[in-house]
């Protein structure tokens, strides 16, 4: 029997940490994944999870973990396909270095995902994010620099771990215009030319923002780095004064990723080319794109004015005479007593 653990620990450090590049929030959410699974490899098997051993992580387990998921702790399909593609990924790592394993890897990563509902994605419309972006308050610290972050999120599309983890030394300024460099997912980095408006929030916020030890572009109060909760917490203030002028925000979940889902759209309205977005967002396939061709209506009134609708004969009802209409009802009433006309 192989011990998993020293397995489990390699496969944090160097496959996500080293060969993944993957980001900080992609490791705590993995990591989350394998506590639920060995806590439920413990109670099943009666092992501590320091002695759980890899053959005994089979596709039988896996699957009464994922029902144990859906039944005990009520997750959604996502929530189910996401713990399973953490142990997919881990079965992966795990075959080049247990090859006795390799039929029960096998069977592991044959396990299907569960289908899930396609939904529409969230976004803002245009009185509504310029409801968002009028709501911070000009002429104090804090409102400068949230309306740098809100104008920076919705213009640039950045991930919430992008738009905090932005160092101050990635935003140069050209002219009318400013470079900003994104180091987004698997430390991929993108450039971004942003407009003149985005270029004197960020200069505003710079005038203000002071020397602070932290390279991070945005800071917080107390003069350390801006963190994702900060970011919600900055978001749902301006959210919930903003729906006092635009009401429509109050039946909407405003999340840190809706300003990324907004930009995407503005986006695929203004180019109609699906590419453009991708490289925008950052996305390392355009499948990951498509999901905005369901929200956006553009292509769509574009095909209903290509198409021909099919010609119908035509025609214009007229309603009867009273009269006939009357005497028709008696002749079938009489018919339903019995009795012929």
């Amino acid at each position: 029997m192989t011990t998993i653990a020293p397995h489990i620990t390699a496969f944090f450090q160097r496959r996500l940490a080293v060969d993944r590049r993957a980001s900080p929030h992609t490791c705590d959410t993995y990591a989350y994944a394998f506590q639920l699974l060995l806590e439920f490899m413990s109670r099943k098997i009666g092992v501590p999870p320091a002695n759980l051993a890899l053959e005994q992580l089979d596709a039988p387990l896996v699957l009464d973990f994922l029902d144990d998921l859906q039944q005990q702790r009520h997750n959604s399909p996502r929530t189910r396909n996401a713990r399973l593609a953490a142990i997919r990924s881990f079965m992966r790592f795990v075959e080049s270095r247990v090859p006795s394993v390799l039929d029960q890897v096998r069977r592991v990563r044959a396990i299907p995902a569960q289908k899930t509902d396609t939904r529409i994605v969230r976004h803002l419309s245009v009185q509504e994010h310029r409801a968002l972006l009028d709501a911070p308050e000009p002429t104090t610290r804090l409102g400068i620099r949230d309306r740098a972050m809100l104008l920076l999120a919705l213009a640039g599309g950045l991930r919430v771990s992008e738009l905090v983890g932005l160092c101050r030394d990635r935003v140069q300024f050209n002219g009318r215009y400013v470079d900003v460099r994104v180091l987004g997912k698997g430390r991929r980095e993108r450039a971004l030319t942003l407009w003149k408006s985005v270029g004197d929030a960020i200069r505003a916020w710079l005038a203000v923002r002071g020397e602070a030890p932290a390279p991070e572009l945005f800071l917080n109060a107390w003069g350390k780095p801006m963190t994702r909760s900060g970011f919600e917490c900055v978001l749902a203030k301006h959210v919930a004064a903003a729906a006092v002028r635009c009401p429509s925000l109050r039946a909407k979940r405003i999340s840190p990723h809706v300003l990324r889902h907004t930009c995407a759209l503005n986006t695929l309205q203004a180019t109609c080319d699906l590419r453009k977005v991708s490289l925008w967002l950052g996305h390392a396939s355009t499948q990951t794109t498509d999901i905005y061709l369901q929200a956006d209506p553009t292509e769509k009134l574009e095909a209903l004015a290509a198409m021909t609708p099919p010609a119908l004969r035509p025609g214009k009802f007229r309603p009867p005479d009273r009269l006939i209409a009357a005497l028709r009802t008696s002749t079938v009433m009489r018919s339903s007593d019995g009795v012929n006309p």
